[in-house]
């Protein structure tokens, strides 16, 4: 995770006593991720900028500067 969004935020102890957030964070990644047609990633460091942005609303109420709202389909389980 280690994404500049997070410095200073406190989340890895959370993250280990609740999987739940940890398997939506991984869903909000992978829900923005993009392939090509070959199967490789198009926009990964968005995807990853996403997942880091919902963590940040999670642990401190609200979004990164900049960031727009989380959108329902970022966050399904499928």
């Amino acid at each position: 995770m280690g994404h500049p969004v997070l410095e200073g935020i406190d989340y890895w102890d959370e993250l280990r006593e609740s999987p739940s957030r940890m398997e939506i964070r991984l869903a909000v990644f992978t829900n923005v991720l993009e392939l090509d047609e070959r199967g490789d990633p198009v926009n990964e460091k968005q995807a990853e900028r996403r997942a880091a942005a919902w963590l940040h609303l999670y642990r401190t109420g609200k979004l990164p500067p900049g960031q727009p709202d989380i959108e329902p389909w970022e966050c399904l389980l499928h």
